[in-house]
């Protein structure tokens, strides 16, 4: 944990470089006589540890209409603000320390963009199917764990099965966005801290398994196009929850089986990699939707985060509503 932990001066000492970014264009876009570093088999190496942490949420405040970048002015005011409420925990909320257990060994990076969506143009997901909006009001339920009737009734994240950052398509969780990929010429490695998942990218040319075949991270080819890793995804289940974690994202709607998401990988510099998605699945929105991050290096190795299903936690959450329950009927 030694890496993790920051006073609150040193926190501070790293909002004036992630400030200085908001200086330059959005997007990663490197110099024109940058080629990327090549693997064995002549591949663009996209090996390493990275993060893709960011204070960008991915719908666009709907406030902010079509307004997909802020003035420098107004992001480094949106980013102070963040901090702000980092720092801004009550006395009373004995959950974590949020602004020493969620820092990192690295500098958090101020954005310009105003959603991780960019496709609609109002940076927001579109309209739900009639399908998905019947299906809504019972995930909405699941996820925000109202029911403690047994371990299936709460969410996959508190149950420690999946917080849904690994995707696809891969949404940075409230902490701990970190990742390292390892490639061969047959296959792509995503291997993620949050929850210790693995991902499998497969590059020898086999063809997607029948639908019966499913995965909450679905099955996933790739090919490269040029010096862009593209990376194609089916095979996911109703219980697939790419959203993300609360505070960045919501973990209230699911996809389908249906789902199809095709993800971009760029490396643009020796530290980053541009990544772009479009999301489609004609059972639960009315359009497809596109988005894009830049995923950062950072400095390795991953640590275990040693939360697994069938926790104390849990059954903690479970044994204090049966108590509950009895008292209820004294």
């Amino acid at each position: 944990m030694d890496r993790r932990i920051r006073t609150l001066g040193a926190i501070a000492a790293l909002i004036a470089p992630a400030l200085a970014a908001l200086a330059q264009p959005t997007g990663s876009d490197a110099p024109a006589s940058w080629a990327p570093p090549r693997t064995v088999d002549g591949y663009p190496d996209l090996q390493g540890h990275w993060t893709n942490d960011t204070y960008t949420p991915l719908e666009r405040p709907v406030e902010l209409g079509d307004k997909a970048v802020f003035t420098p002015e107004e992001a480094a005011a949106f980013f102070q603000s963040k901090v702000d409420e980092l720092h801004a925990q009550a006395a009373d909320d004995i959950h974590y320390d949020d602004a020493i257990w969620q820092a990192e060994n690295y500098e958090k990076v101020a954005s310009r963009r105003t959603s991780l969506i960019v496709d609609p143009p109002n940076g927001r997901l579109p309209a739900l199917t009639a399908q998905g909006q019947e299906r809504l009001p019972r995930q909405r339920a699941t996820q925000r764990a109202v029911s403690a009737d047994s371990a299936a009734s709460r969410s996959l994240g508190e149950r420690c099965i999946s917080w849904g950052n690994v995707g696809p398509p891969m949404m940075p969780p409230t902490y701990y966005a970190n990742l390292q990929i390892l490639q061969s010429k047959d296959l792509v490695v995503i291997r993620h801290e949050l929850m210790h998942d693995v991902r499998m990218i497969y590059l020898d040319g086999r063809p997607h398994p029948a639908p019966s075949v499913q995965w909450l991270a679905g099955h996933s080819t790739a090919k490269f196009e040029g010096d862009t890793l593209v990376v194609d995804t089916t095979n996911f289940t109703p219980l697939t929850n790419f959203r993300g974690s609360p505070q960045n994202t919501r973990q209230d709607i699911f996809a389908t089986e249906a789902m199809h998401v095709v993800e971009r990988f760029t490396r643009t510099g020796e530290d980053s990699i541009h990544y772009s998605y479009t999301v489609e699945d004609p059972e639960t929105w009315v359009a497809p939707w596109s988005g894009e991050i830049d995923i950062r290096r950072t400095e390795g190795p991953i640590y275990e985060y040693a939360c697994h299903e069938g926790n104390l936690g849990l059954a903690n959450i479970l044994r204090a509503a049966r108590v509950a329950e009895s008292q209820a009927k004294r």
